[in-house]
């Protein structure tokens, strides 16, 4: 088994075809074909369906270990170059919107004057879109909503936030000081798709509180549902951070009554050594977000694991 027939499986789980995975690696199809076929002749199994292009249940395992072999290969250079005081190397991080517009533009500032050398890429999405990517080794960590569900991941607390009703002034919710669930009940609201932790937040505290929210619509993308009631459709419960400065002269961010806080944790998998840039990252994104002096309004950064903060 050779790195390179790994590579040409995973190229061709990440783009599509052979003749994608040839361009992605800077080869022709025909030495991607080659090293599939040498491949599966040494594990005696179809990796890749020649009828649909796609993995079959074999190909799908034997990715996932060779997503792990090749970021280990990749950390050997990263490694060597950290005993020379210089480290190099690419780093993957996954992201939820929310934290993402204020930690992006700090933790670039301080990765550039700190390691010049390391390249970040930067996946934007939901907990249920990131974490699997995490886990099967596409990205190396993430910035993740509390509690991550995957096993193999572990994870240290970052911030917490707080939920809030976004409104448009002209609705009656908005003259109110703050609101609670009974009041909430009478209402149909823009809320996330059930499960997500989000949702689970929500839910819990509207339950303890006898309640049964009434959702106009559910959807897993807090930036698509806040936009929804920007234009109009309905109030949401979403993180204050959602409310951007200059939306606050049309829109008002009411608080909640007896709702937990949103915690926003650093994830990454529990097994296994990471590379030099991805330890630096990692130890510079802490740093970050500890010493942030412009966190957005409604956020509270962890400097103890929250035990379940409730706001009434």
């Amino acid at each position: 088994m050779e790195i390179r027939q790994l590579e040409a499986l995973v190229g061709i789980a990440d783009h599509g075809t052979f003749s994608s995975a040839a361009d992605a690696l800077g080869t022709v199809q025909s030495n991607i074909s080659n090293r599939i076929a040498r491949l599966e002749a040494e594990l005696e199994t179809e990796l890749i369906d020649r009828t649909t292009g796609a993995l079959t249940e074999s190909g799908a395992v034997v990715v996932e270990r060779a997503r792990r072999v090749l970021s280990e290969v990749a950390a050997i250079t990263s490694d060597v170059s950290e005993l020379n005081a210089d480290i190099r190397g690419n780093v993957s991080l996954g992201m939820i919107g929310t934290a993402g517009r204020w930690i992006v533009p700090l933790l670039l500032e301080a990765q550039r004057a700190t390691y010049p050398h390391i390249a970040l890429r930067i996946t934007e999405g939901t907990n249920s879109v990131i974490e699997p990517q995490l886990v099967n080794g596409q990205l190396d960590i993430a910035v993740l909503a509390w509690p991550v569900l995957a096993p193999e991941l572990t994870e240290i607390d970052l911030f917490s936030e707080d939920l809030v009703l976004i409104v448009d002034k002209k609705h009656p919710l908005a003259e109110l000081a703050s609101v609670n669930f009974a009041t909430l009940a009478d209402y149909e609201l823009l809320l996330p798709f059930p499960g997500t932790p989000i949702r689970r937040e929500i839910d819990d505290s509207a339950r303890a509180q006898g309640v049964d929210l009434k959702p106009v619509i559910e959807l897993d993308g807090l930036r698509t549902i806040a936009s929804m009631t920007f234009d109009g459709h309905g109030p949401s419960i979403l993180p204050a951070t959602m409310l951007s400065p200059h939306l606050r002269e049309r829109f008002a961010a009411v608080p909640i009554e007896n709702i937990a806080q949103r915690r926003v944790s650093l994830v990454s998998r529990r097994f296994g050594f990471p590379a030099a840039p991805v330890r630096a990252i990692h130890t510079l994104l802490i740093d970050v977000v500890k010493t942030a002096v412009k966190a957005p309004e409604g956020v509270f950064i962890a400097t103890d694991p929250p035990t379940g903060i409730v706001k009434g």
